[in-house]
């Protein structure tokens, strides 16, 4: 998926006007921490003076035209079971919150450290590597609340507002600090804000500690009504405390801006204590994403076999989790026998876990049994219509099994469920590819350059299609009003910059 590359230093140009507009984005919204609730915060009002500078709707832009940016410079996860999972659990958190907006856009990140952010608009990024330190769901959706708390709370509105009592020379500084965690990775970005916010004036700093701690607050709220356990948010704090005590390394990337101290972890115990003890049962669904998690990380199937057989061996977090990912790696490996057993054994004690099925599937799939396959999909879709992740796997079937029509009938379909989803775009580019649907290719190809923020590539990719389907009026028609729409997209992104 690298289309875009040629476009970044263009990109970075205009995404540095943006934020020469509005300011930070990263400093006040790349966050990690979690403690504490309390009292309800009430919202900013439509009149008040956070929205005088920036409104919802702003924001809900800004956040879309950050992501177009961000995109081209990740490593997206095309997991879609993992993606599928943190949109659930997310919107589940989100309904218990005191979001007013609910017009997210969750994102999953391959990458190996602790990290998470909010970005004003809605956007919500989870780095692979959070399932790595996170012990539970509770412990995960601690991190969430507190930045689902930080868009609901509008802190980047009001930071702004407190931002113009700064000088023009530590604005400059927070702006070229972002511009490299942009351009040149998170740890050098991270490092020359952390330098810029030590030297500004004290009154801000003040402020940003006073968003965390109403993050921590609203966060454990948030967690406790949606039936989480809020001691899941102390938990996560000595996670993050231990994972810097005895690594002797420097503090995971959030810890730069949002610094963890035990006063925090006390806060968030204490704040816990305030609701009824209850029993809470562990997700089992949070270990088995964790496991599809590390085995990303480790990039290596064999790392991956070794690390979950010394785990039955020995000690496991959950040792179904652990066979679950000795199937995987397995599988991974060719040794779909010993695969099937794993598996099996699993499918034995839960034979309607959708995550089991799919690993059946996948299975069928590697060996070839095709029909087998489809079948199983199509009957699993009767009980589970509409699953992301299900249709994705019914889709690469029909693409194995070279019924390139088919394929593509299910991803136009989930493409119009799913018109933010550059894997949809990307998948459904290669199969019309595939089936010599030539115009098709550059239509698929425009949808995933515009969620790239890649306007001058999806206009080449409409042309290339209209010059294809000059005497289709209907088809030339549809395409003269997307130009158009690139048109206006790519307007309203450089009013954002004025």
């Amino acid at each position: 998926m690298s289309y875009i590359t040629a476009y970044l230093r263009t990109y970075l140009t205009v995404l540095f006007k943006l934020f020469n507009r509005y300011t930070l984005i990263a400093v006040t919204l790349t966050v990690l921490t979690v403690s504490t609730q309390s009292a309800n915060i009430k919202l900013p009002s439509l009149g008040d003076s956070t929205s005088a500078i920036v409104s919802p709707q702003k924001e809900h832009e800004l956040g879309r035209a950050w992501l177009m940016a961000y995109r081209s410079r990740i490593h997206e996860s095309n997991d879609t079971l993992l993606l599928n999972y943190l949109e659930r659990l997310i919107s589940k958190l989100s309904l218990h919150s005191q979001l007013q907006d609910h017009r997210l856009e969750v994102i999953a990140i391959n990458n190996p450290s602790m990290n998470a952010f909010a970005v004003p608009g809605g956007v919500i990024g989870v780095h692979t590597g959070l399932f790595n330190y996170a012990k539970s769901e509770d412990q995960l959706s601690s991190v969430l609340s507190h930045e689902i708390a930080h868009l609901s709370q509008r802190h980047f509105a009001r930071r702004l507002e407190t931002q113009k009592r700064n000088s023009a020379a530590t604005m400059a500084g927070m702006l070229g600090a972002l511009v490299l965690a942009v351009t040149a990775g998170g740890d050098a970005g991270m490092a020359a804000m952390t330098g810029t916010m030590a030297a500004s004036q004290d009154s801000t700093l003040r402020y940003s500690r006073q968003n965390e701690q109403e993050a921590d607050r609203i966060g454990i709220q948030t967690m406790a009504e949606a039936g989480m356990d809020p001691n899941g948010m102390s938990a996560m704090f000595e996670q993050m405390l231990k994972n810097t005590r005895y690594t002797g390394s420097k503090p995971p990337e959030f810890l730069l801006t949002h610094p963890l101290t035990e006063n925090r972890v006390a806060d968030a115990s204490n704040r816990a204590r305030q609701y009824p003890p209850k029993q809470y049962q562990d997700n089992i669904e949070y270990h088995l994403m964790r496991i599809r998690a590390i085995i990303a990380i480790d990039k290596n199937p064999s790392v991956s076999l070794n690390r979950f057989q010394h785990e039955l061996d020995g000690s496991s977090l959950n040792r179904e989790a652990a066979q679950y990912g000795l199937a995987l790696t397995q599988s991974a490996k060719g040794n779909y026998s010993a695969a099937r057993l794993s598996l099996n054994r699993l499918l034995e004690k839960s034979p309607d876990r959708l995550t089991y099925l799919l690993g059946d599937i996948e299975m069928d799939r590697a060996e070839k049994k095709f029909d087998l396959a489809i079948s199983k999909t199509k009957k699993i879709l009767k009980v589970h219509p509409g699953s992301y992740p299900l249709q994705m796997s019914l889709a690469e079937t029909y693409l194995k099994a070279n019924r390139f029509y088919e394929s593509e009938l299910v991803l136009k379909d989930l493409a119009q469920r799913r018109q933010n989803t550059p894997l949809v775009w990307y998948q459904l580019a290669e199969v019309r590819g595939l089936a010599g649907n030539i115009s098709g290719v550059h239509k698929a190809r425009a949808q995933y350059f515009m969620l790239n923020g890649a306007f001058d590539q999806a206009r080449d990719q409409l042309s290339y299609a209209r010059k294809l389907l000059i005497h289709d009026y209907k088809q030339t028609a549809i395409i003269d009003q997307q130009l158009r729409d690139v048109d206006i997209q790519e307007k309203k992104m450089q009013e954002l910059f004025k």
